[in-house]
């Protein structure tokens, strides 16, 4: 028996998100705190701008009692009938109501994350499924079983095409689910044997299944962490909303430029937005590699640790609200290419400290210099720190150069810690040979597992989305096309020597061998990946 998320009574229009006010959660508030503020003064109180209120915690402690008081109620009914499963949606939500995933999970027997869109979505949307999967894997304990659903209303080939549905349960399989939830039999619309095409889509789906059949797997690549008390460290802007941090953000900038991510912290972790206020440690954590936005970098800069960032962040700077104009464009210093963010909605002014190197410059519309784009830093406590201007990368228009700095800043930021007192080995941004197909050119240096000599960067066309993982003893790269072009992938990072195996998975077809060899340090496949198709190479 599956328990909807939506028993929060707020996921879904025409509600907008808000936690639980009624007068029975005030009252139970009101005993707990001691104090019995309005509703409106509670609510101006938890979303205040600056150090977040007490009764925040309070609030999230009356909302988290009271779900759990709701799951072993319903526990307790189904106990000798049914096992009971959690269906779950956004990690940011979440937080702000103070949800305890260990607590839960204690409750339940079976995890069914939301991954997928309800309709047709672009390719790359993948991103997004791919990250929420990842995403979601360490909340669960052992022994708890996970079924994605792939979602889709109304339930027909006029909502979501079958190429869609078939990408993303292969796209489950591959994150190590031990089974699915599929909606794709119509909703409203008479008995399942009216509509035989669906019959004959499973069918041509289950061999790519069986391929992709999982089961115990480790992730590798650039950090994507997340707390579940992040919400209760956020500095509000007013609003409920603004409690909800996305940690997706920073996997939906690398994953579409061809860089595998991983849950949690890691050699190189990515840190955007919000979810700055909420790591335990930032000096532990800017030991190692960090790739910041400039809402990050501001946030550490105001919890005390910006002499750690190579960057002053001198304001952050919201486009709407400025006159003329700020910013249009980034200049790479190395070689003066031009990337877009002119459509940022805010960015952060960077000035580079003397000790560190700028590889790119914010311009105005004018061509003028507003301030640092992208600085590379390697600080006192032996950490590399790459910081952007922009305050959502995720967002930025996507170019090949984009993606060459993306990988380029995930190479330096996994080099080697330099010698104390000793000569940085230098962060070019893009190296002398550097190509849209061959990112970073002879520099090759990117993080990995121990005994790798990297992390297997991709390029070879746009929104190519990797997972690399550790599978029954062997590395595998799955590579998906979210591009509706046909593309040949070129993987960077593969070591010598391995015994490569190549598998190409097209849509609603049988799985293929294909050949992968090698040129210099790349890895080239001879077959084109379809859209929504996906490489599989192992080793």
């Amino acid at each position: 028996m599956w328990l909807e998320d939506d028993f929060r009574f707020h996921n879904h229009a025409p509600l907008t998100w808000g936690g639980g006010f009624e007068p029975g959660m005030l009252a139970r508030f009101h005993r707990l705190a001691g104090e019995e503020p309005t509703r409106e003064e509670l609510v101006a109180a938890i979303t205040a701008p600056g150090e977040p209120h007490p009764w925040r915690a309070l609030l999230q402690r009356t909302w988290r009692e009271a779900q759990l008081e709701v799951v072993t109620l319903v526990r307790r009914a189904v106990a000798g009938r049914a096992r009971l499963g959690l269906m779950s949606s956004g990690l940011g939500v979440a937080s702000a109501e103070g949800r305890s995933w260990g607590a839960l999970f204690d409750l339940v027997e079976a995890h069914r994350p939301h991954f997928a869109p309800y309709g047709d979505a672009p390719g790359r949307r993948l991103a997004y499924s791919i990250a929420m999967l990842e995403l979601q894997r360490p909340l669960r304990p052992a022994g708890v079983e996970v079924a994605p659903e792939v979602e889709n209303w109304t339930h027909t080939e006029w909502s979501k095409s079958d190429t869609q549905t078939w990408s993303e349960m292969v796209a489950a399989h591959l994150s190590g689910a031990d089974a699915l939830l599929l909606d794709v039999f119509p909703f409203v619309t008479g008995d399942p044997g009216r509509y035989p095409r669906v019959g004959r889509m499973l069918t041509r789906s289950r061999p790519a299944l069986d391929a992709t059949v999982t089961g115990a797997l480790e992730t590798f690549g650039v950090g994507v962490p997340w707390w579940e008390d992040t919400a209760a460290h956020v500095h509000g802007d007013g609003t409920l909303g603004g409690l909800a941090a996305d940690p997706l953000r920073a996997a939906e900038f690398l994953l579409p430029y061809g860089i595998p991510v991983r849950a949690g912290v890691a050699p190189v972790t990515a840190l955007f937005g919000a979810t700055a206020w909420a790591v335990p440690d930032p000096a532990e954590l800017l030991r190692g590699g960090v790739l910041l936005d400039g809402a990050a970098a501001a946030i550490l800069t105001e919890r005390g640790y910006g002499e750690l960032l190579g960057v002053s962040v001198t304001e952050v700077v919201a486009r709407e609200t400025t006159s003329p104009r700020p910013y249009a464009v980034e200049r790479v210093r190395d070689g003066g290419a031009l990337l877009s963010v002119n459509v940022q909605a805010a960015v952060a002014r960077l000035t580079a400290a003397d000790d560190a190197e700028v590889w790119t410059d914010v311009l105005t519309p004018r061509g003028e210099h507003w301030g640092a784009g992208r600085v590379a830093h390697v600080n006192t406590l032996g950490g590399r720190v790459l910081t952007m201007a922009a305050c959502a990368p995720e967002l930025l228009g996507r170019c090949d150069d984009g993606r060459l700095l993306a990988q380029a800043a995930v190479r330096w930021l996994g080099g080697p810690p330099p010698i104390p007192g000793g000569p940085d080995d230098g962060p070019p941004p893009v190296a002398a040979d550097a190509t849209p197909d061959r990112p970073g050119g002879a520099d090759s240096r990117s993080p990995g597992p121990p005994g790798l000599p990297g992390l297997p960067l991709v390029s070879g066309g746009p929104y190519l989305m990797p997972q690399y993982a550790r599978v029954g003893g062997r590395w595998r790269l799955a590579v998906a096309n979210g591009s509706a072009d046909p593309a040949a992938p070129v993987v960077t990072g593969v070591p010598a020597g391995a015994g490569l195996r190549a598998t190409l998975l097209e849509p609603l077809a049988e799985p293929r061998e294909v050949t992968a060899r090698r040129d210099g340090d790349r890895v080239l496949v001879d077959a084109g990946v379809p859209h929504r198709g996906y490489l599989i190479m192992e080793w």
